[in-house]
C-alpha cells in the first residue's frame, strides 16, 4: 500500500502526492526530463548525479527494467517524480518493475502528483533545490512536523536551498565499465535491433567487418567523468580498441599509453569544478593525439582551451532537442541532458561553432582549428532520431587516421551571430 509522500521546492512550494520506492527524506537539485521513452537510460545516466528527476512524460515503466539497456551498473540520481508508473510492465526484455529497481538502489520515488505542474514552475523560476519526503521514517516524521511549523520550516527552506552537488565526476568515474562486453558481442546484439553505425548518407552497416576496417589496430583511451555506456559500445562498434581511465587520471598517464585518440566523455555537476581535469586537458592539447568530446567532455574541452561556460535556466533534458549543423543547414533531433553551456558570446580561440541548439541560440558544438579535437554537447550514443548523429563516432575514427583534417575545418563552418538573429525573431527571451 502506498503511503503519502511529497516534495518541497526551495521557494516554499509543496507538491503532495504517493511513495514508491525507497522511503526517508533527501535533498537535491530538482529537474525535469522530457523523454518519451528512455527512462531505463535516464535512471542509469551518471550525469543526474546530485538531482531529482521529474520525467514529463505521464506513465513510466510501462516496459519495465531491462539491465542490458543499463549506462551504468546503478542510478545516480537522487530522487525520481513520475505522474504514474505501471506496476504490471509488459516486455520480453522485463526482468522487474521500476518500484523494485527504485528500492534496490534506495531512491525515493514520488508519483501521483501534478507533474506538468511541477515542471511549469522549474521552467519559470529555473532550476532549483528540492527535497523529497517519503513514507513513515523518523526522518520523514521530522520533516513533515518542520512544514507545519512557520519558524522551522524557514529553517528547512534555507537548508534545502543550500545544498550543492559536490565531488561529482569522482562520485560516478568509471561505474560504466563494469557491465561492458566485448567489441564481438556488442556488434552482434546491436545488429539484431539494427542498431549499427550508420553512414552520413543514412545507409545502416550490418556488416561488422566493414563497420570495424577503419578503427582495427587503433586504441582510444576513454576519460571517464561519469560515461554513458554506449560511448564505449559505438567506439567498439567502430573496431578500436577502447582503454578507460578515472577522471583522476593525469595528461602524462594518458600519453604513456600511447593512445591513437582520446575521448572526453560525459558526466555530472559544473564543469568549472574540474580544475585539475582541465589543468591536465590542457596539456593533451599540446600533444597532437586526436580529441573528441561530448556533454560535459565538450563544456571542459572549451575551458581548457579559454572558453567560458554558463549555467541554463533549467538546461536541456530530454530527447528532442534539434540542433543545426551550420556546415550543412541539416537539423538533428538529440538527445541531451546538461545544465550548463559553453558561452556562444566567449568562445575559445582558434575554435568554429560546428552545431547550434535551434531552440535557444546555444552552443551544440565546437571544432577547433589549431588541434585535432572537435565536440559536441548533445549525445550522438543515445539513438534519437535514431542513429543520425551516430555519424560523428566516424569522423573521430578519420580524425584518428589523418589527424591533418582538422586543418581544413577553419573553412567548413560558418559563423552566425545567434543573439541578433534570435533578437530580429523576436525570442531574445530564449538567450540565457
Amino acid at each position: 500500500m502506498s503511503t503519502k509522500a511529497c516534495i518541497v521546492l526551495a521557494n516554499g512550494q509543496v507538491f503532495e502526492g504517493k511513495s514508491f520506492g525507497a522511503q526517508g527524506c533527501i535533498t537535491g537539485e530538482t529537474v525535469f526530463t522530457t523523454g518519451m521513452t528512455g527512462y531505463l537510460e535516464t535512471l542509469t545516466d551518471p550525469s543526474y548525479y546530485g538531482q531529482i528527476v521529474t520525467q514529463t512524460f505521464p506513465l513510466i515503466g510501462n516496459y519495465g527494467i531491462i539491465p542490458s539497456d543499463f549506462e551504468s551498473s546503478q542510478s545516480h540520481v537522487r530522487g525520481y517524480i513520475v505522474r504514474s508508473w505501471c506496476e504490471i510492465p509488459s516486455n520480453f526484455r522485463c526482468s522487474s518493475t521500476i518500484d523494485s529497481f527504485l528500492k534496490q538502489n534506495n531512491i525515493i520515488g514520488l508519483y501521483d502528483i501534478d507533474t506538468r505542474a511541477l515542471t511549469k514552475v522549474l521552467r519559470e523560476a529555473g532550476v532549483m533545490n528540492g527535497m523529497l519526503i517519503s513514507g513513515e521514517t523518523e526522518e520523514a516524521r521530522m520533516a513533515y512536523d518542520a512544514l507545519k511549523d512557520p519558524v522551522r520550516k524557514r529553517d528547512l527552506l534555507k537548508k534545502i536551498a543550500a545544498y550543492r552537488i559536490e565531488h561529482a565526476v569522482e562520485s560516478v568515474t568509471c561505474d560504466a565499465v563494469k557491465i561492458e562486453k566485448c567489441a564481438e558481442e556488442i556488434f552482434a546484439e546491436s545488429a539484431k535491433y539494427r542498431s549499427v553505425p550508420v553512414t552520413p548518407d543514412g545507409l545502416k552497416i550490418n556488416s561488422q567487418k566493414t563497420a570495424m576496417k577503419d578503427g582495427l589496430g587503433k586504441k582510444v583511451v576513454l576519460w571517464d567523468f561519469g560515461a554513458k555506456a554506449n560511448i564505449r559500445r559505438e567506439l567498439l562498434k567502430r573496431g578500436v580498441t577502447v582503454q578507460t581511465v578515472p577522471s583522476t587520471a593525469t595528461a602524462q598517464q594518458i600519453l604513456d599509453l600511447h593512445p591513437d585518440g582520446i575521448m572526453l566523455t560525459n558526466g555530472p555537476g559544473d564543469p568549472q569544478d574540474n580544475r585539475d581535469i582541465i589543468k591536465n586537458l590542457k596539456d593533451l592539447c599540446e600533444s597532437a593525439v586526436p580529441i573528441f568530446g561530448i556533454c560535459l567532455g565538450h563544456q571542459i574541452l572549451a575551458l581548457a582551451r579559454g572558453g567560458k561556460t554558463m549555467k541554463l535556466k533549467y538546461g536541456h533534458r530530454g530527447a528532442n532537442q534539434p540542433v543545426k549543423q551550420l556546415s550543412s543547414g541539416r537539423v538533428y533531433i538529440s538527445s541531451q541532458n546538461h545544465g550548463y553551456a559553453v558561452e556562444t558570446d566567449c568562445l575559445p580561440k582558434n575554435s568554429v561553432m560546428s552545431f547550434v541548439n535551434t531552440n535557444d541560440g546555444t552552443c551544440e558544438g565546437l571544432t577547433y582549428t589549431d588541434i585535432p579535437a572537435f565536440s559536441v554537447q548533445f549525445h550522438p550514443e543515445a539513438s534519437s532520431g535514431p542513429l543520425d548523429t551516430g555519424f560523428l563516432f566516424d569522423e573521430f575514427i578519420k580524425l584518428i587516421n589523418n589527424p591533418s583534417l582538422f586543418k581544413n575545418y577553419k573553412t567548413s563552418y560558418k559563423l552566425v551571430d545567434f543573439t541578433s538573429y534570435f533578437k530580429n525573431t523576436g525570442n531574445a527571451g530564449s538567450i540565457r
